[in-house]
């Protein structure tokens, strides 16, 4: 028997079943738009005409009962307020025939993923846009960090960065996420945040993983701030973070590698140019990412140090691009202009003397031909 349902606990909106299979056409495989860490995502269209995204649980989990994954995003986003950087929740629903089904209710974002926009579009995205897409999903991961209690999110990674209609990022899929009891970093096994987690196996991607997280005991929001790291890296190359037929395999032995050698340009996704204005708001990101993925945790910067530097870096040189690009050209017609001018000059220059040297040679040959006369003259004359 099934126990009663968090969001039956919870003053949250709960949605038809009937008007779910009718938005969905019976959750056809035309309206599967996604799959989550627990569940498929289908597109469904009400009958007002508002598109939403349902989350299915997968049939693994209802087989076994397993409802403490979806109980645990429903607990985290229902507590958490609007944020403009977190796919909205919008309410659950359930199945009360025998399948006992449960679902989520999502603000649908219909243009896609990070991971589509890096590796699978024709035309890479420019660079002020991924400046962009960074910094937001940086913002996303401060409002969860900054929630009391904190909450580690564990599966930061470009496939669950989506974009609204108008292309900005927000960050979706809280399945794994956990709460922190404390906001102790520390690795202190008798610490109060790590006996209350001490239950809870450590789970992400591969990849996107921490390295050190390695137990129960090892949770910190330092964890996001690895895999953040990681998709920054991402942001920049366009290259998938585990590659076998690359070498370095890992995206980030691969970055950290050319970093140290000063070749930080390098990284940079080679369908894109990279224009001058640019280079420094990379190289800063860059630089962000390798303190990221540091292998020692408390080195790793606090996502409120790395939204407050990229705010420094990359929002202001990136806000105004196009003036940017108005003032090279102004420089370089400016250039052209001192050219024309100077070769005007020159020209003038060798112009008068030519011409004085013409003058010159002509006198010169009238005076010789005077000189030539009066000898001639004057052999007359003798």
């Amino acid at each position: 028997m099934r126990k009663k349902g968090i969001w039956e606990r919870k003053k949250m909106k709960v949605f038809e079943y009937e008007k779910l299979e009718k938005a969905t056409e019976n959750f056809s495989k035309s309206r599967l738009i996604g799959k989550g860490s627990h569940g498929c995502v289908y597109k469904g269209i009400l009958e007002d005409g508002k598109i939403i995204a349902i989350k299915k649980q997968s049939l693994g989990l209802q087989k076994i009962q397993d409802y403490s994954k979806l109980e645990n995003e429903v607990s985290i986003l229902s507590s958490l307020s609007e944020n403009s950087f977190i796919v909205n929740f919008l309410g659950t629903s359930n199945n009360n025939s025998a399948k006992n089904e449960t679902f989520l209710i999502m603000e649908y974002l219909p243009n896609g993923t990070l991971h589509e926009m890096l590796h699978a579009k024709i035309v890479p995205p420019p660079w002020p846009k991924r400046a962009q897409v960074a910094i937001q999903v940086a913002k996303a991961i401060e409002f969860l960090h900054q929630t009391k209690p904190s909450i580690v999110h564990r599966d930061i990674k470009s496939t669950n960065v989506l974009f609204d209609s108008n292309w900005n990022a927000k960050l979706a899929d809280l399945g794994l996420a956990l709460r922190m009891k404390n906001d102790c970093e520390d690795d202190d096994p008798c610490s109060p945040s790590h006996r209350s987690n001490s239950v809870t196996r450590p789970a992400g991607t591969i990849g996107y993983l921490d390295p050190s997280y390695t137990k129960p005991s090892k949770l910190s929001t330092k964890n996001d701030i690895f895999s953040f790291g990681v998709l920054l890296l991402e942001i920049m190359s366009s290259r998938k973070v585990i590659d076998v037929s690359k070498s370095p395999v890992s995206i980030v032995d691969w970055a950290t590698t050319l970093i140290k050698e000063g070749r930080d340009l390098e990284i940079c996704d080679k369908r894109m140019h990279v224009p001058w204005y640019m280079e420094g708001t990379i190289k800063n990101m860059l630089r962000i990412a390798t303190r990221c993925v540091s292998t020692k945790k408390i080195t790793r910067p606090s996502i409120q140090e790395i939204v407050m530097e990229m705010e420094n870096v990359i929002v202001e040189p990136t806000k105004y691009p196009l003036w940017n690009i108005l003032r090279s050209l102004t420089l370089l017609k400016r250039k052209r202009k001192r050219c024309r001018k100077d070769c005007s000059i020159i020209t003038t220059t060798v112009t008068k003397t030519c011409a004085q040297h013409e003058g010159k040679v002509q006198k010169d040959m009238s005076r010789r031909t005077l000189l030539i006369r009066e000898i001639l003259a004057d052999k007359v004359m003798q």
